[in-house]
């Protein structure tokens, strides 16, 4: 597995996403399978692990302190804050709530300091150099090691690299979301800021692992994405054949073009996948030793762009809590 920079860390350039572990894609998988997917992940080279106080209600938390507390010394941790653990998921970035809520992943991660820790979103109601201020007063405390920002704008990440130095900033990015390259990994690139793509398989899509939207599970947060929806999801359908034509071009996986595609694109990106099967977190890891050339980097942008992905990422009410370029 390569390793990249990420603020004072070295890490594998395939994290593990471990949301999927706890919820968000249908029912969790068994206890038994979520831990081989977690220790068979340290075994297969990846030394970044993606969680968050939100995820399953505080649930990922747990299981991955628990599974993993024992090989503390073999990875980087990073959670996030930011957002209430409610139902509705409100966002709450008041300094006081992003301390308590930093004590109460601490417990439950069953740590004495998290590696890298995430804004989660930014509430738009508390500036965010007052939100950065509170992370920065857990770096001074020792709770946490780095700082991190999740789905926002340049502009916000300069704004909050004015008050602490950014390690990352976290977002969706894939060949069929490629919002970043409007402004925000321009301003990673010269703040020195890691970008961590998160959904870098278009959520299954990509991978071949949604033709049939009526088989998702219930829970499967999917169903309310405009994309897998109606006549959107119809269209994205014809992308898909000619996507895994290319992936037998390169010789992988199309889940491996699209990570091997993210890793060519800049030496800066880490991209965190998730899943809760084994086999697909081998196949991820995999990625690492696909190398792609011109050409294909070329077919693969022609084909899956913003131009042909049709609908937004996200319904209209999860859009508003992001601060991205749209």
């Amino acid at each position: 597995m390569q390793t990249r920079p990420l603020g004072p860390f070295q890490v594998s350039a395939i994290g593990l996403g471990c949301m999927s572990l706890s919820h968000a894609y249908g029912p969790p998988p068994p206890r038994e399978q979520a831990e081989r997917v977690l220790l068979g992940a340290l075994d297969a080279g990846y030394t970044f692990f993606d969680t968050a106080a939100v995820y399953g209600l505080g649930h990922n938390e747990r299981l991955v302190g628990e599974v993993l507390g024992p090989h503390r010394d073999r990875f980087v941790l990073a959670s996030k804050c930011g957002m209430t653990n409610g139902e509705q998921r409100e966002l709450n970035g008041s300094p006081e709530r992003l301390k308590t809520t930093c004590d109460e992943s601490l417990q439950r991660l069953g740590v004495e300091v998290i590696d890298l820790y995430y804004l989660h979103r930014w509430d738009r109601r508390v500036p965010i150099e007052d939100s950065v201020g509170a992370l920065a007063d857990l770096v001074q405390a020792g709770k946490i090691r780095a700082i991190g920002l999740s789905e926002v704008s340049a502009p916000t990440l300069r704004r909050a690299h004015a008050v602490h130095p950014i390690a990352a900033l976290q977002t969706e990015y894939s060949p069929w979301t490629r919002n970043p390259e409007i402004a925000v990994l321009d301003a990673c690139r010269e703040l020195g800021v890691t970008f961590v793509a998160f959904s870098p398989v278009a959520r299954g899509f990509l991978a071949g692992g949604v033709r049939d939207v009526s088989q998702l599970k219930a829970g499967d947060f999917r169903v309310g994405m405009p994309r897998f929806q109606g006549e959107a999801f119809e269209a994205n359908l014809k992308l898909l054949d000619a996507f895994e034509a290319l992936a037998a071009k390169a010789d992988c996986t199309p889940a491996q073009l699209c990570l091997a595609w993210l890793m060519r694109k800049d030496a800066g990106i880490v991209s965190i996948p998730g899943t809760s099967r084994p086999k697909h977190m081998r196949e991820n890891a995999g990625a690492a030793a696909v190398v792609l050339g011109d050409a294909v980097m070329a077919e693969v942008e022609a084909l899956v762009n913003e131009r042909t992905v049709s609908g937004p990422r996200y319904p209209a009410a999860m859009q508003a809590t992001v601060d991205t370029e749209v």
